[in-house]
């Protein structure tokens, strides 16, 4: 992955509304109007916000006739872990305590 892509998936996260959703999500997948009415979002900016999720990779969608249910990723999860362990990477870091 490069640092644009990265940066994408990173923005998912810089978000209030988008934090508040990954919550609910932790408990398990949820319906659109669930998360509507929990949130008390309009449909339109839970909308907005699950298109950042999706496209970021942390949140799958699936439709089930008129329905629409959201997950946490775990493909996603991981990825975010592997980048934020990547970036936080010091190099050359020692144990070793100054003395």
């Amino acid at each position: 992955m490069n640092n644009f892509e990265n940066a994408r998936i990173l923005k998912a996260f810089g978000d209030e509304h988008r934090l508040d959703i990954l919550t609910e999500l932790q408990n398990g997948e949820m319906g659109a109007s669930e998360l509507i009415e929990k949130l008390n979002i309009g449909q339109s900016t839970l909308s907005h916000h699950m298109r950042i999720l999706c496209d970021s990779g942390i949140v799958q969608m699936k439709k089930s006739g008129k329905c629409v249910y959201y997950s946490i990723s775990e493909e996603g999860r991981n990825h975010i872990i592997n980048i934020i362990d990547a970036l936080t990477k010091i190099n050359g870091y020692s144990d070793r305590r100054r003395k």
